[in-house]
């Protein structure tokens, strides 16, 4: 059996809060025992952590993840310089995911890029490569220097790259008309998710309106969420936000003022638990071209435990026609939930929810088409 693999450029550590990279790569792991996988890590910013007053820490390096067999290595290269210090700052980068390559054994292999910033990696290495686009970044609100380089990149990355995969129908139709892409959305675990589990300590006991994922201002409607709290805390419910926080501190602040519970990120195998035992799932999203954009992941993972599900019309879900899912907009959205939470609504199990298993066969075959492409 010939060994072959991917070096993958991620938008996220490898943790135990799964995304689209971890699931897709972890079934690509476990179907093909000849695979090897270099997972490269967002960057430790020496120079930014200075500035925010935490520890001058480098990072963490090369590594070798448990439960592949060696496998799969991690790498969290170091930041040193800021990119404001010119092209030096990207050399070192490039130079520490190069040497990482070739002691994992993957100095020919084919690269999967998810964190457009390593753009500056395809145009000067010119590997054979994949673009995974799971966010429209040009739409994010950013700063106009941040804009600039974010359109750069993916303009670098469409330009040069031999097969550009999307997660969604809104970003299949954006860069649809600027070349060729295909469309791989998200899914989930079914059999995972669909195992009974007990109720989470944490998890309060009165009716729960639940949200899982990141909390990000670029996705989340806070003062939706904020009104949404206070509803259900007049009538004695709670509203639980499950997931890593990277709001603010004052919109942090206005969200626990009105009564909301957040719990920050739980593991990926703890997740099911509080999907199964809430009285009714939210997503209490902003609709706007950047949201458009997504695939979100919570759309599959709502879906294969069955509650409830009241969401604003956003992208994925405002396509739905299921039992079980209603569609509303913000003015009607915290009676919508309230109406939920005070009612006992039984589980209904919903059929055809893809799986992670189909996911990680479609990008395995697409990755081995790009390895297999001749310079």
């Amino acid at each position: 059996m010939t060994a072959h693999g991917v070096v993958v450029f991620s938008l996220e550590p490898w943790d135990d809060i799964w995304r689209r990279n971890q699931y897709l790569i972890d079934g690509m792991l476990m179907a093909d025992p000849a695979l090897r996988v270099l997972f490269v890590e967002p960057a430790r910013d020496v120079v930014h952590g200075a500035l925010q007053r935490r520890e001058m820490r480098r990072g963490g390096g090369l590594r070798t993840a448990d439960g592949y067999a060696g496998r799969l290595a991690l790498l969290e290269p170091t930041k040193w310089l800021p990119r404001l210090a010119g092209p030096v700052a990207d050399a070192m980068l490039r130079r520490e995911v190069d040497a990482a390559r070739v002691a994992h054994g993957l100095g020919r292999a084919p690269v999967w890029v998810n964190d457009p910033g390593w753009a500056h990696y395809v145009r000067r290495r010119r590997p054979r490569a994949l673009y995974d686009v799971t966010d429209n970044w040009t739409a994010a609100h950013r700063t106009p220097r941040q804009h600039r380089m974010v359109v750069d990149n993916e303009r670098i990355l469409l330009d040069l790259c031999d097969e550009v995969v999307v997660c969604s129908v809104g970003l299949q139709s954006t860069l649809g008309t600027r070349r060729e892409v295909r469309l791989l959305t998200n899914a989930v675990d079914v059999s995972r998710y669909r195992q009974t589990y007990g109720r989470p300590a944490d998890l309060p006991i009165a009716g729960t309106a639940l949200y899982v994922g990141t909390l990000h201002e670029d996705r989340l409607d806070v003062a939706l969420t904020a009104r949404t709290a206070a509803r259900l805390r007049d009538q004695g419910d709670a509203l639980v936000l499950v997931g890593p926080n990277a709001l603010g501190g004052a919109q942090s602040a206005q969200l626990q003022s009105a009564g909301a519970v957040l719990l920050g990120p739980r593991p990926f195998g703890s997740v099911p638990a509080y999907l199964q035992h809430a009285s009714v799932l939210i997503v209490p999203h902003v609709v706007d071209d950047f949201t458009d954009s997504l695939d979100p992941i919570k759309l599959y993972e709502y879906r294969a435990v069955g509650r409830p599900v009241v969401t604003t019309p956003v992208a994925g879900f405002r396509a739905l026609d299921e039992q079980g899912v209603s569609i509303v907009d913000g003015a009607g959205f915290p009676d919508a939930v309230a109406a939920l939470a005070a009612e006992s609504i039984p589980t209904v199990l919903r059929a055809g929810v893809p799986d992670w298993s189909d996911r990680a066969a479609e990008m395995g075959e697409i990755v081995r088409r790009v390895g297999s492409i001749r310079r």
